[in-house]
């Protein structure tokens, strides 16, 4: 995992972000996002995107 420049949970964690946004950007709502991209719910989606992002779902989607 060094060429990324992450450990493997961490880099997990962005591959499943990354997956979150684009069915966000593409229209599917929050809570199926969560369910089909792996987060145990919608609140943990939210604060993924919050560590991560320093966003909000809603704030990304428009983006």
């Amino acid at each position: 995992m060094s060429a990324f420049g992450y450990g493997p949970k961490m880099l997990a964690r962005i591959l499943r972000f990354q997956r979150a946004l684009a069915a966000v950007r593409a229209g599917v709502p929050a809570a199926e996002t969560a369910a089909v991209t792996g987060f145990a719910d919608q609140a943990h989606l939210s604060r993924e995107f919050r560590d991560l992002a320093g966003c909000s779902v809603r704030t990304l989607q428009a983006c």
